[in-house]
């Protein structure tokens, strides 16, 4: 990242947040569960499935795990009663992972258990390299006795290929494969751009010779070619992969993936922690965050001009 892009990302937290909103609207579904089901049934409509992810993680109480809990069963509940092409995406930290470990296995356990009643599915999402670990555990508890259920890796993670192995190893083989936005020590993570994509290839190509289901969510036009070298190289049938995308990001990679005759699934987000996870997204793009802070001083230009010159003393 230039200097430039990282004093943007310093000067973030001082964008007014109706401009923060504004360019959230792009990434998140919105507030409630009913802006959730109309954009669903549009990705659906476009032939996309999609994924949805109920915002809010690192809780502090566990009346808020328990909260989290009853509100994916709901979705769930929410999705078959629609008739939705959806299933649902959970962090850890959000179920109490760092707070209590068995009350997440069990409000997990509950949320699986919903899944399986309604012939869905929840994928695990993956969070700092603190929580890679006890995420992994409790997904392989989890996986005993429920196929319903699949987990995040992080392509930039040093241990990644082993952890792949491991899984695969324990008949746990339903990913989704990202590149990982959490910063993280060089000691555990690649730093360089092109190592890490090259680590995403030899990632995905473990997983895909050892027929695992995999989830190649990526943006990073290279390695959409890179997946679909490795899909023709070892003739994968449509059944045991599919693409994933951010909501907002690169319409038209989505509708070249999808021309190729590619099942496309978009990650959905939603709720009233929309600012963090907005955040978020803008530092990891420096373009769009560029995009907001021009804005932000043109809205601040104009109002100078507007005000009396006695004002700006």
């Amino acid at each position: 990242m230039s200097f430039f892009d990282q004093l943007l990302v310093t000067l973030l937290p001082l964008v007014p947040k109706p401009i923060v909103h504004q360019v959230a609207s792009n990434y998140v579904a919105g507030e409630t569960i009913d802006d959730v089901i109309q954009v669903v049934k549009e990705l659906n409509q476009d032939g996309m499935l999609a994924t949805i992810d109920l915002l809010g993680e690192f809780i502090r109480q566990p009346s808020e795990a328990e909260q989290a809990a009853d509100a994916y069963v709901h979705i769930l509940n929410v999705i078959q009663d629609h008739k939705l092409q959806a299933n649902v995406s959970i962090k850890l930290s959000q179920m109490g992972l760092l707070l209590d470990k068995e009350l997440c296995y069990r409000l997990m356990k509950r949320v699986v258990a919903a899944a399986e009643e309604t012939n869905n599915f929840v994928r695990i999402d993956m969070e700092d390299s603190a929580c890679t670990s006890d995420t992994i555990a409790i997904y392989l508890r989890l996986r005993q006795d429920s196929k319903q259920v699949g987990i995040v890796l992080q392509a930039y993670l040093r241990r990644t290929l082993g952890d792949v192995r491991h899984l695969i190893d324990e008949r746990a083989g339903h990913f989704r494969l990202c590149k990982g936005i959490y910063v993280e020590p060089r000691a555990l993570a690649f730093k360089d751009r092109e190592l890490v994509n090259r680590n995403y290839a030899l990632v995905l190509e473990e997983m895909i010779k050892h027929k695992a289901y995999v989830g190649i969510a990526t943006h990073d036009e290279r390695l959409v070619w890179e997946a679909q070298r490795l899909i023709d190289q070892y003739q994968v049938p449509s059944d045991r992969y599919e693409f994933q995308m951010l909501l907002g990001v690169d319409p038209q990679l989505r509708q070249i993936i999808l021309g190729g005759g590619h099942k496309l699934r978009v990650y959905v987000p939603f709720g009233q922690q929309w600012y963090a996870y907005s955040m978020r997204r803008l530092k990891e793009n420096p373009t769009v965050a560029r995009y907001v802070m021009q804005s932000t001083l043109r809205r601040f230009w104009y109002w100078l001009q507007k005000k009396p010159v006695k004002d700006w003393h």
